[in-house]
């Protein structure tokens, strides 16, 4: 078995750790947050008291950071002339499990950092803690290295090619996700403002063309789907301000290739309406409350 070190250990990160303390690994964990910690020892997980103890040693690194920044102070940042501020050991897997541009990356890949990424994913899969996964490494032999630390954690294992494409995937992916999201809560507001019963409606649309993962598992009408925040006032599963900063790397990254993401971009200001009202904490989905105009009311 392996010594893991895991720098986050967030809503995401805790549960992935478990999973990998539970396969027989010895996982080393570091996060700013106490109560996280004491939460990821539950479950197996070996507090450390830095992020250069966790990794010092390590035959693999997991980070599960919540955003760019914190990923590039991690692999990028040093502490003094020629010294990397947190070592890792020679040879040794370094996996990024958080969202950063394809830009983040490619500077990574230029330190030649032997690097591992994967998009995001929500709901059920999120809870357990096992996503599937994308990884951006050429050479066979890191990804197949790679892939036994994950399986414990992962639902499907894809190679995408060279570096950055793991990044690019999830940045696609996500634009995708959260323009069906937008797509779910107009439909499902004029489903009811046509007559329609929401359960109805919702059995109609999840087996023909308009269904998608988003209105399977975050329609945001309570009293449907079980494992929506809609049926929470909106507690967060994944916040809106997450979503808006996911959304705004696939509209970075359009502007630097030249493509106008029209539909992406409108989606992105009704994020950015919610962050602006105060409800940045809450669940994206909450996104039906511009469209069926009660957050307006409201305020």
């Amino acid at each position: 078995m392996a010594v893991v070190g895991w720098i986050g250990l967030g809503n995401m990160g805790g549960s992935m750790s478990a999973n990998l303390a539970k396969a027989g690994h010895e996982v080393r964990g570091f996060d700013l947050n106490p109560e996280a910690v004491a939460a990821a020892e539950a479950g197996g997980v070996k507090p450390v008291g830095s992020i250069a103890e966790a990794v010092h040693g390590a035959d693999v690194v997991f980070t599960m950071l919540p955003k760019g920044e914190h990923a590039r102070a991690v692999y990028l940042a040093t502490a003094g002339p020629g010294e990397r501020r947190y070592p890792h050991a020679p040879g040794g897997l370094l996996h990024h499990r958080h969202r950063v541009g394809t830009g983040t990356a490619r500077r990574r890949q230029r330190r030649r950092l032997p690097l591992c990424g994967r998009p995001g994913v929500r709901g059920n899969e999120r809870s357990q803690g096992r996503d599937p996964d994308i990884h951006d490494r050429r050479r066979s032999g890191r990804v197949a290295e790679a892939t036994e630390y994950i399986k414990p954690m992962a639902a499907n294992i894809i190679p995408t090619g060279g570096a950055t494409t793991g990044q690019a995937a999830k940045i696609c992916n996500n634009l995708m996700l959260f323009i069906n999201l937008a797509a779910t809560a107009e439909g499902a507001v004029l489903a009811d403002r046509l007559g329609l019963d929401k359960q109805v409606f919702w059995d109609i649309a999840s087996v023909s063309s308009g269904d998608s993962w988003a209105l399977r598992t975050w329609y945001p009408v309570a009293g449907v789907v079980p494992t929506a925040a809609s049926n929470n006032d909106f507690a967060p599963t994944f916040t809106t301000e997450l979503a808006n900063k996911d959304i705004g790397l696939a509209i970075s990254a359009a502007r630097d290739t030249g493509i106008p993401l029209e539909i992406g971009q409108h989606v992105q200001q009704l994020f950015q309406r919610l962050i602006d009202s105060g409800q940045s904490g809450k669940d994206c989905s909450m996104i039906i409350k511009l469209v069926d105009g009660s957050l307006e009311s409201a305020g």
